[in-house]
């Protein structure tokens, strides 16, 4: 399992290589130089990292062709009906890292937690279910800047915020753009 991970990489940058190199060679130049291949879109993917102790990775948890939309109040991310529920695709407290093409987004990544999980996350967490009251919400999947939701105001997580703030709006204008964001 080792080294899948490191061939899987390695196929992935002799692909873009290709993609780029086909788009800088067609002869038809346009007058303007554009930055990217538009042939070759970005797409958005999670890549699930198993825990430090299995060290089994997930794989590809979700493309962007799973996400039905994504509310930027709520932090409610829809995936299609069709799609496996990620509680069986990967273990609670696993990482989960986020990419839009080769770009890596949210520092450090996200940890992927259940409403039964009595640890409290500073960070980035993609949760699975949500309490609002007395009501439990078990069937939905939410990407929280923290977790429990009470610790918003802690020092340490509004420093993660901070740091993922540039990042935050790059997947959210990337959604808006797919038209899968919701405000």
């Amino acid at each position: 399992m080792k080294h899948y991970k490191p061939l899987a990489w390695m196929m992935a940058i002799v692909i873009a290589s290709t993609t780029l190199t086909a788009c800088s060679l067609d002869g038809n130049e346009p007058e303007k130089p554009f930055t990217t291949c538009p042939v070759s879109e970005s797409t958005l993917y999670a890549y699930g990292i198993g825990q430090p102790e299995t060290r089994s990775d997930a794989g590809i948890l979700f493309t962007e062709d799973d996400i039905l939309w994504f509310d930027v109040n709520t932090r409610e991310i829809r995936f299609r009906d069709t799609m496996e529920p990620l509680r069986e695709k990967i273990p609670l407290l696993a990482g989960v890292d986020f990419y839009i093409g080769g770009e890596y987004l949210f520092s450090g990544g996200a940890t992927f937690v259940g409403l039964i999980c009595s640890q409290m996350f500073d960070d980035l967490v993609l949760c699975c279910g949500k309490i609002d009251g007395e009501v439990i919400d078990d069937g939905h999947y939410y990407l929280y800047d923290c977790y429990p939701l009470q610790f918003i105001d802690d020092e340490r997580v509004q420093a993660n915020i901070q740091k993922n703030a540039a990042h935050w709006e790059l997947f959210t204008k990337y959604l808006e753009r797919k038209g899968k964001l919701r405000k």
